[in-house]
């Protein structure tokens, strides 16, 4: 019986490859006391648009932001 051993591929794990499956695609308005309650618990928020999702990230300023949600963010301040 024969052993072989298997190189393992030379690949960099620390390297950004632009491909993060966990960035949202959008940022989503919601409830300023939800979002808090969100991330520490991991209880689902609602956004505008009404997508129901975890809060895992803050967005950051020039963060892309839901079409849907910033149309009725912007009725709602008139």
């Amino acid at each position: 019986m024969s052993t072989k051993t298997l190189e393992k591929p030379d690949v960099d794990v620390d390297a950004d490859t632009g491909n993060d499956d966990d960035a949202p695609k959008f940022f989503h308005y919601v409830r300023k006391n939800k979002i808090a309650e969100s991330a520490v618990m991991g209880n689902y928020v609602v956004a505008l648009c009404g997508e129901t999702f975890p809060v895992t990230k803050s967005a950051k300023p020039g963060s892309p932001v839901c079409p849907e949600c910033k149309k009725i963010y912007d009725r709602m301040k008139k």
